[in-house]
């Protein structure tokens, strides 16, 4: 169907562009390079539509573009090029000539490159796709490692020894049944089970959420949450290491508790009376612990979600490198495993709709905690979260980040930072107006947010959005 100025002009309506929307200016003309490497990236995320003649900053006009004038050889030279075949039209809006280029989705299993690089978008940056994320989509055409089994030749007595039902109807607000029978048909509707010949299987993804003890289950051993405390703030001595015994959904408010434990205490004035509070809320845990849970690469062998305790903060990490930029944690979402963010939704352990981050995000704001850090390692992502640390003792980085967080989450909840809700955020009087501007500043400067062009110059009135709003 051909393509209309209305639906160029709903597409350009949309809040931000995203994983299937490209605006590009290209008054005059677009690097063939560039032309194909968009292309690339686009098909490797599922497919998409690149619009040369719109600038790509709202409101988004229509400028007009020049840019390929004969799109039947464009489209033969980048079939050539690309290896897969991209419609382009040429479509006559009001405004000016704007091409539409149609990208299709890479097939299943497949990975699209361009000169042996497979590229990705990153805001608006194309970068090379991580060795997890490849593996994954060259994984697509086989079997799921979680829904394999990891268990076989049990009878029903021996399902129910090895995982603990009674938690797992707890979790999922159901009447445990009055029979053996009612439970089995539960897991095997659930697809935990499996039943075959007259005896049953349990699938990895059953064990690893349900298990009274991962031990059982030789190759999900290791893949036990991991919790080290270390009495300082370096890695030089540690106090305790232990592992956890049971599946992820049945131990979960176990493992919380346990690591709530072990956190050191600060002592602060409120009300005018000293009282101990724990180093970090538990809320910022929680959803750090769950995220990390979730969105771990279980192909990774030899390797498992670690929380590790410090004097002054807590890293909470998982293998494999994030699906979603780190800089985009707030506002985006895409789950790695998603039986098991699904299953754990259910069970009230996790909320399937990218609102973790915000939580812990605004944990850190409310309890004055530095702005936490979020990164991706070597084959791991890491979250920390600092303990009470003041304004004055906060450097650069920390600042820039509390900055381009709070505009994140103001953002996300449909508000907009200003200067007064920034100082807000770092508990800072009014006479301090001035030292929030400097950081406003240099986050702009690192083109992590930017002015709200709707409020034209006015420095009374600023208002600032994230760099993808």
């Amino acid at each position: 169907m051909a393509t209309t100025p209305s639906q160029i002009d709903l597409w350009r309506s949309v809040s931000s562009e995203h994983q299937r929307l490209e605006f590009k200016e290209a008054k005059l003309q677009f690097d063939n390079r560039k032309l194909y490497e968009y292309c690339v990236a686009l098909a490797n995320e599922g497919g998409g539509h690149l619009l040369l003649g719109v600038a790509d900053k709202p409101p988004r006009p229509v400028v007009g573009t020049a840019a390929f004038n004969d799109p039947v050889a464009m489209a033969e030279k980048l079939f050539e090029a690309v290896g897969f075949r991209v419609d382009i039209e040429a479509v006559a809006h009001p405004a000016g000539r704007v091409l539409v280029f149609h990208i299709p989705s890479r097939p299943r299993g497949t990975a699209y490159h361009l000169g042996g690089k497979y590229l990705m978008r990153a805001g608006e940056a194309l970068v090379p796709m991580s060795e997890d994320q490849l593996r994954r989509i060259f994984a697509e055409g086989g079997p799921d490692w979680l829904e394999e089994h990891t268990k076989q030749g049990l009878d029903a007595q021996e399902v129910v020894e090895l995982l603990d039902t009674q938690t797992f109807f707890e979790l999922l607000k159901l009447p445990y049944p009055t029979d053996q029978a009612g439970v089995i048909d539960r897991l095997t509707k659930e697809r935990l089970i499996d039943s075959a010949d007259g005896s049953f299987a349990i699938r990895r993804i059953g064990a690893l959420l349900l298990a009274k003890k991962l031990a059982d289950f030789e190759e999900l051993a290791r893949k036990a949450a991991r919790v080290i405390v270390y009495p300082g703030t370096s890695k030089l001595e540690t106090k305790l290491d232990r592992s956890g015994e049971k599946g992820y959904a049945v131990g979960f408010q176990g493992l919380i508790r346990f690591i709530m434990g072990q956190l050191p205490q600060n002592e602060v004035i409120e009300d005018a009376l000293r009282k101990e509070v724990k180093l970090v809320p538990e809320v910022a845990i929680r959803e750090l612990v769950a995220n990390a849970l979730i969105h771990q690469d279980l192909a990774m062998t030899g390797a498992s979600v670690m929380v590790e305790i410090y004097a002054n903060r807590v890293d909470i990490s998982n293998p494999g490198e994030p699906v979603v930029p780190v800089d985009r944690f707030i506002d985006g979402y895409q789950s790695r495993n998603e039986r098991v963010a699904d299953l754990m939704r259910r069970m009230g352990i996790c909320e399937e709709k990218s609102s973790g981050i915000d939580k812990v995000v605004q944990a850190a704001e409310v309890y004055q905690l530095p702005a936490p850090d979020f990164r991706a390692g070597l084959r791991r992502t890491v979250a920390t979260i600092f303990g009470p640390r003041p304004f004055d003792e906060m450097d650069r980085d920390d600042r820039i980040r509390a900055c381009y967080q709070h505009c994140a989450l103001r953002w996300v909840m449909s508000e907009r930072m200003t200067n007064q809700s920034l100082r807000e955020r770092f508990h800072l009087p009014e006479s301090k107006s001035a030292t929030v501007s400097q950081v406003i500043s240099a986050t702009i400067e690192v083109k992590l947010v930017k002015p709200d062009e709707k409020m034209g110059g006015s420095r009374k009135f600023a208002r600032y959005l994230p760099f993808w709003a």
